[in-house]
């Protein structure tokens, strides 16, 4: 999927700075994860931000809805959203929610911090292509549904909230 100029809404909350080859090697190293190529283009566009389709259809219930995740945002590399932040990056998730340590936190639900979209590279190890999970962490221990099995199907199954909304 090409990233078009339509794909993130107009709101600059979660966005980073501009996106250098020098940041996400040093994102790399601090999370010990290489990053996926379909992330990394859909940050050139823009370094992380809210895209305009913002669901993602789940075959089971999460703590979200019965069919489906939303989205409040995609997290970029540098600044204060991103992956690699001090205060709200991946590692201070894990250690202070007490997320999983399988992956990289990528993805923000509109839950304030009780679930999240991750890479999970607990089956393809630090340098291969994870698959994409929402982690719920609104039970005694985390559930983790599996939602694609790249980035880049990630993205491509995004789908309009609008059609959710209709069916309440």
């Amino acid at each position: 999927m090409a990233v078009s100029d339509r794909f993130w809404d107009e709101s600059d909350y979660f966005t980073g700075p501009l996106l250098h080859q020098e940041a996400v090697q040093n994102a790399e190293c601090l999370l010990g994860y290489k990053l996926p190529t379909a992330y990394i283009t859909l940050l050139q566009s823009r370094n992380g931000g809210t895209p305009l389709r913002s669901c993602y259809p789940t075959a089971s219930p999460t703590s979200w809805a019965e069919d489906h995740i939303a989205l409040s945002g995609i997290r970029g590399v540098g600044g204060k959203w991103g992956i690699d932040s001090p205060n709200l990056g991946t590692i201070a998730m894990v250690k202070e929610w007490g997320y999983p340590n399988l992956g990289i936190i990528v993805g923000e639900c509109p839950s304030a911090g009780h679930d999240v979209v991750m890479l999970d590279y607990s089956q393809c190890g630090p340098t291969g292509e994870p698959r994409v999970v929402h982690v719920d962490m609104e039970r005694e221990s985390p559930r983790i549904t599996v939602l694609a099995e790249s980035f880049q199907a990630f993205l491509e199954g995004l789908a309009d909230c609008g059609q959710y909304e209709d069916e309440a």
